[in-house]
């Protein structure tokens, strides 16, 4: 079961196959040997997280059904464990807490693990995108199934998408967030977008399956972003691998025109700010996103605008510039594996749906992986 899926572990440990002990400490061991290289875990909670498996063992020999029975987890920061309670009632065992960028730089593309520079599985030299930068890596790398995550800017959807895993972003204000603009949501990464449905029903009590195909807009820039060709195209071919199988059917409509989100994101985040232009800003988005998810399901894009960087900075180039309207939006969105650039690195390709449709976005990424159009 090493490096399995969140859904198999949980039913064999359900079923007295496996022990959630020897599961956890299996997981342990993977990231005692890896985590010096990848550097993607500020702290690991060793003793803990096998205390907390024996008890986990123990619910389960009472007969109490547990849909995460004995799955490890790895939560986003030092603080992650309070956003993760509901996985832990429903019996999933926190290992860790995952890298976030650390101070020095004001870019958050990046991680600061316990052994430093966290690094993208992939490339080394190379970031993993933030800021929910060691939750992706360590799905990335099979480290564990599940991580919790946060998105107030892309910081679920950018890793997933660099780090080669599935990211979703919750509706705004769907479940409790502690940024005091509204505009970070909960997430999680997950190398399946199974075993994110497993995560959705657990924290939403919700699961309601779509029924494919659904209609859907494709759009490379939103209107105003500038992405570099290479991720355009890996994107579009994925998008084209959905419609292919059946699971979505791309309709000919114009792109949604958005005004750039950067100057009202921005002012929303800096206190004392004057907000009337931002408030515009949204105000006129909205009204176009309405439009758009008027007449399709949802909207394709890239997840990122360009590669991963390297470790010296993104440079010029926002890597938020195709996800944080989304935040300001409150779109739930979700990036899923779109294939691997030139230089070795995944991509993404971003689903948008209405607010609160979760549960479309998750039945078409799982009908896609179902069908073989997913790009693992």
């Amino acid at each position: 079961m090493t490096g399995g899926r969140a859904q198999e572990i949980a039913a064999a440990v359900g079923a007295r196959r496996l022990r959630a002990v020897d599961v956890v400490a299996e997981a342990l061991g993977r990231i005692g040997r890896a985590d010096p290289v990848l550097c993607a875990f500020l702290e690991v909670w060793g003793e803990e997280a096998l205390r907390r498996a024996a008890e986990v063992d123990a619910r389960v020999a009472a007969g109490e059904p547990l849909p995460l029975a004995g799955v490890p987890v790895a939560v986003k920061g030092r603080h992650g464990l309070r956003a993760a309670r509901a996985l832990l009632a429903a019996g999933a065992v926190a290992v860790g807490a995952t890298s976030v960028p650390g101070p020095g730089t004001p870019w958050q593309t990046w991680g600061l693990g316990a052994y430093g520079r966290t690094v993208n599985p992939w490339r080394a030299d190379r970031t993993p995108g933030g800021s929910s930068a060691g939750a992706a890596v360590a799905v990335a790398a099979g480290l564990v199934p599940l991580a919790t995550g946060s998105d107030g800017a892309g910081s679920v959807r950018i890793p997933a998408a660099w780090c080669g895993v599935v990211g979703l972003k919750v509706t705004g204000g769907r479940l409790a967030s502690a940024d005091r603009t509204g505009l970070a949501a909960p997430g999680v990464l997950t190398r399946t977008a199974s075993d994110a449905a497993v995560w959705w029903r657990v924290v939403s009590g919700r699961a309601d399956p779509v029924a494919p195909p659904v209609s859907a807009c494709w759009s490379p820039d939103l209107g105003f972003a500038a992405p570099d060709p290479e991720p355009v195209a890996l994107a579009r071919a994925a998008a084209d691998r959905l419609a292919d199988a059946g699971v979505v059917r791309l309709v000919r409509r114009p792109p949604p025109g958005l005004l750039d989100p950067a100057p009202a994101w921005l002012a929303l985040r800096t206190p004392g700010a004057d907000v009337t232009d931002a408030h515009r800003v949204r105000a006129e988005n909205d009204r176009r996103l309405d439009d758009l998810f008027s007449g399709a399901d949802l909207l394709l894009t890239p997840t990122a605008p360009t590669a991963p960087h390297g470790h010296e900075g993104p440079g010029d180039v926002y890597s938020t510039a195709l996800t944080w309207a989304f935040n300001l939006s409150g779109h739930p969105a979700l990036s899923l594996p779109a294939g691997f650039g030139t230089d070795g690195c995944p991509a993404g390709l971003q689903l948008v749906a209405r607010h609160g449709r979760e549960d479309l976005l998750l039945s078409v990424a799982r009908e896609a992986e179902h069908r073989g159009a997913v790009a693992l």
